[in-house]
This record gives C-alpha cells, structure tokens and sequence, in this order.
C-alpha cells in the first residue's frame, strides 16, 4: 500500500498543476473582439472584403423597400382595321386624335396604285384615354372589319427592377466609401473595376425602368386603314377606260425597247452566228455543183 501512495499521489499532483495551469492560459488569452466595417475593408491578404460591400447594400435596400409604393404598370396595346373613303384624310384624322390626346404619331405609311388604297398608323396614347381612342378612331371609319386590345401587368418585374436598382446603388456608395479608404494600388484597382461593374448594371436596369414606365403610361394603337369597295363593283369610265389603254402602249413600249437593247447588244455574237451559217450554205451549194465523175 505505502509503494502504491507513493506512486499514485505524485501522478495526482502533476495532474492538478496542469489542470491550473491550463485554467490560468485561458483566463488569460483575450478573444478577439470582431472588426468594424471600416477595418474588414483590407484583410491581410491584401484583398478587398466584398463582404461589406454587399451587407451594406443589402441593409439600405431592405430599409428603403418597405417605404416604397409602387403603382400598377400596365401595357396596353390595340389594332384596328377601318374601311374609309379617302386614306389620306384618314391618316390626318388619326394623327389629330393622337395629338389631341396629348400622345403622338410612332409610325405612318400609305400606298396604292393609281391612288392610294391602303394606310398604316401607330399612334401612342395616354393609358388611362385608351379607351376614349378606340371610340373615336371608329367615328373616323365608314366600317371597322376588326379590332382587338390587349394588357399586361407588369407591376412585379417593375418592383424587382427598383429592388435591383436599390441594391446597386447602394452597393455603388458602399464601394465608393471603400475607395476613399483605400491604400494599395493593387486595392484602388480592384475597387473601382468593382464599380464599373455596378455602374453598368444600374444603366442597364434604368434603361429597362424608363421603357416599361414610357409603354405602360402610353398606350399602343396600331391602325390599318382600307378603301371602302363600292357596292356593285366600280362603274365604268371612258377616262379610265383611256388612261388603262394608255399604261398598256407604254408598257407595250417599254418592253419593245428592252429586246431591242438587248439585240443591239448582243449583235456581234448575232453576226458571227450569221456569217458562219453563211458560209455553210455557200459551201454546200458549191460543192452540190460539182459533177461527180
């Protein structure tokens, strides 16, 4: 027993000294307290935390979506076929009524021959007049063959677009204060190549918000326009009648005139061909004289 104490109580102490001493290193060693922002901008590997850059963002997006409200955007669009007398008084009246709206002509086309037998209009009007356009585009026509309208909610891609262009912008501020804390070349490099990249990308999603804002507050009307067709079919007219013959001579001429060109052009070859043919005529005319021995 007393070789078995011996043994044993120095084992226990040297197990409780370095239990304290171990108790005492921890109570010892501070924990790392976490960096703010501006510290976590330039980590020791010399690159730039994008981490802040996005938590930023994302923070002033979020604070800002909740107070923001957004109308509903709505695309409308129609077209239209009237049947009227007179095409070009037609396009005039379309174009007066789009003005008239306080919209405007996009697009305007007439043609026929010998008259004008067929017109196209685009015009663009306030969203909320829509349907005050249909109803006096019709006074304009003696009959409408067809019409049809259209919509679009586009309410939910509008709202994500502002959500996006939040994001960016703010993600672009952030970056900016980045910048003026930046002191490597390698890290003012990399910082502003990260706002070319944001930068684009606000672009882009302006340039989609102001389309769907421009189409949604104003609305499309494509317009067909027809001649009306007499009933009976068209009376006869010895005018007519005359200016039809006279379109046939110079078309008749026209194509006189060409074949000549073309004769005339090609003529050495003509010649050649001729006098070849000649020659084979002579020759064997020639040689049916000769009396055979």
């Amino acid at each position: 027993m007393k070789r078995l104490a011996k043994i044993v109580i120095p084992v226990l102490v040297i197990l409780g000294l370095v239990l304290v001493a171990g108790c005492s290193s921890v109570k010892e060693s501070p924990i790392s307290a976490p960096a703010p922002p501006g510290e976590r901008v330039f980590p020791e590997t010399g690159g730039i935390s994008k981490n802040y850059a996005y938590e930023a963002a994302s923070s002033h997006a979020t604070a800002e979506s909740d107070a923001a409200e957004i109308d509903r955007k709505i695309v409308k669009n129609g077209s239209m076929v009237l049947e009227v007398n007179d095409i070009t008084a037609a396009i005039d009246g379309v174009a007066a009524i789009a003005r008239d709206m306080s919209g405007y002509v996009v697009y305007s086309n007439k043609g026929g021959e010998p008259e004008i037998t067929y017109g196209q209009i685009s015009i663009r009007v306030p969203s909320d007049r829509f349907d005050e356009a249909f109803d006096r585009l019709r006074k304009l026509a003696v009959n409408v063959p067809n019409e049809s309208t259209n919509s679009r909610d586009v309410t939910e891609e509008y709202t994500d677009l502002q959500a996006q262009l939040r994001n960016k912008e703010a993600e672009e501020a952030a970056y900016l204060e980045i910048l003026k804390k930046a002191e490597k070349v390698e890290d003012i490099l990399a910082v502003q190549q990260a706002l070319s990249n944001v930068r684009g990308q606000i672009e882009q999603l302006k340039g989609r918000i102001q389309y769907i804002e421009r189409t949604s507050d104003m609305g499309l009307i494509d317009v067909s326009l027809q001649k009306v067709k007499p009933i009976g079919g068209t009376a006869w007219s010895a005018l007519e009648t005359l200016k039809s013959a006279a379109r046939g001579l110079v078309s008749f001429g026209k194509g006189l005139a060409i074949i000549l060109i073309w004769v005339a052009v090609f003529s050495p070859v003509w010649i050649i061909i001729l006098l070849v043919v000649l020659y084979f005529t002579r020759w064997r005319k020639a040689k049916a004289r000769v009396p055979r021995k």
